[in-house]
């Protein structure tokens, strides 16, 4: 599946892929109906984009005039495509990508002066990676109260409901993907 970028100042450059199967990127029409829902909350977003694989939605944002973003994932391969996707775009200065297991913990935003708006979770399906995550994003204290996370998921995953502090703000569904919207209410 080719990657592109949907719309904003990078729109139609293509993004590469990771080889294999080790990622599942995201259809470009499943990230276009997430950034139609999210248009009004990306410009001067700040970004965090976990299990980032080819940092789609990332780039995505910064493309739609998001500030910053932060990458997050643990795959070597994922990291290098990210990287040759960012310098390919010339985004450097706004962006900056952190090899690091996030699902023992996200100790790793300890360093950044950075309070997030807006988080992407592409976790791998069907791994019990969701709940973990979120509980490490709240620890974390690195969003700001009302931050809208964007979970992708498996339909089969179970439901992201009474995930205290995070309320399920939307959810769509297309094809065997779930979208979970939610709200970090602090």
């Amino acid at each position: 599946m080719a990657l592109r970028i949907i719309a904003g100042d990078l729109k139609g450059r293509k993004l590469r892929s990771v080889p294999g199967t080790k990622t599942r990127p995201t259809a470009n029409r499943t990230r276009e109906a997430i950034f139609n829902i999210l248009a009004s909350q990306i410009p001067g977003s700040r970004v965090l984009d976990l299990f980032a694989g080819t940092g789609a939605f990332g780039i995505e944002a910064l493309s739609r005039k998001a500030d910053a973003a932060v990458f997050i994932d643990i795959d070597t391969d994922s990291i290098s495509v990210l990287q040759a996707n960012i310098e390919s775009l010339f985004l450097e200065r706004q962006t900056k990508i952190i090899r690091w297991d996030l699902i023992k913990n996200l100790n790793c935003l300890h360093s950044l002066s950075i309070a997030f708006n807006l988080v992407f979770m592409d976790p791998p399906y069907l791994k019990n990676m969701i709940e973990p995550t979120l509980r490490n994003l709240h620890i974390s204290q690195s969003l700001v109260s009302g931050t809208r996370v964007i979970v992708e998921h498996s339909e089969r995953e179970p439901a992201l409901a009474g995930q205290l502090p995070f309320e399920i703000a939307d959810q769509r569904k297309y094809g065997k993907t779930l979208v979970t919207i939610l709200d970090y209410v602090v």
